[in-house]
């Protein structure tokens, strides 16, 4: 595949055939989505991790639809080669199919997505029927689904036993006949994740899953380490990137406040 083609929800599902692995990362910007795309991630992610990483809320949960698109927007602008997806946030598509075939409609057609992701295994049966009878692709998310922080009692692990990773391989086998495009296995122990991609047609794509998933991925800040006070197990860093804006800000108010910048470098004259 050259760098100039188009990845489609196809071209995800035929990298599992090849054994091509799947790389995926989270954007909420237009420049971060140019980089990302540039370094050849196939799928861009604008989570509903907005609003924790950009938004400063708690959880997920008080994302609004209107901040999704509004983050979609600004990210479609980069017109990127990798797939765009777009989670549904809490309470867009829980209350019914209308609701949900409706707000995932409006990912697509105000927030340029190609594909939206929500959370939840057969009780949501309905509602990605109704998504994909309107000809909207759909990801799936079964594990730590952050939206059932309540009920999950805090982040936990999920299918650490053999009755919960069976209703989880189970929940996977749904979501592929239901007809969705992959699946995100967050926060279940490697080996359930490689019994479940071994299990499914579809791609899985991990996070906090192992090996064995058919994909990654992370929140791009995580993965550069804006926040050096939050990092999972999970978390590999490649950047510590918040110790140098913080370094770069420190050395501007130093600078200020020492009538050392603007030098005549520079100044207009």
């Amino acid at each position: 595949m050259s760098r100039s083609d188009k990845v489609t929800t196809r071209t995800i599902i035929d990298m599992k055939a090849r054994n091509d692995k799947i790389v995926m990362l989270t954007a909420y910007d237009y420049q971060t989505a140019l980089l990302e795309d540039r370094a050849g991630v196939e799928i861009i992610l604008v989570g509903d991790s907005l609003g924790m990483v950009v938004l400063g809320y708690e959880n997920t949960l008080p994302v609004t639809i209107e901040e999704m698109i509004h983050h979609l927007k600004a990210v479609a602008r980069a017109r990127p080669r990798a797939l765009l997806v777009g989670d549904l946030p809490f309470m867009s598509y829980q209350a019914s199919v209308e609701d949900a075939v409706r707000n995932a409609g409006r990912l697509l057609k105000e927030g340029g997505a190609e594909a939206v992701k929500l959370e939840g295994g057969r009780r949501m049966g309905k509602v990605i029927r109704g998504i994909l009878d309107a000809d909207i692709p759909v990801m799936g998310h079964l594990g730590l689904t952050p939206q059932s922080v309540h009920q999950f009692g805090g982040y936990r692990v999920q299918g650490k036993d053999p009755e919960s990773a069976d209703k989880l391989i189970e929940e996977a086998s749904f979501l592929d006949e239901a007809g969705c495009f992959s699946l995100v296995l967050e926060g279940i122990p490697q080996q359930l994740a490689e019994r479940i991609t071994k299990s499914v047609r579809i791609p899985t794509i991990g996070i906090g899953a192992g090996l064995a998933c058919d994909g990654q991925v992370l929140v791009v800040n995580d993965l550069l380490g804006v926040l050096e006070e939050f990092s999972p197990k999970f978390v590999k860093r490649y950047a510590e990137i918040g110790r140098e804006m913080t370094r770069a800000f420190s050395d501007f108010v130093q600078d200020v406040k020492n009538g050392k910048f603007p030098d005549g470098r520079h100044s207009y004259s």
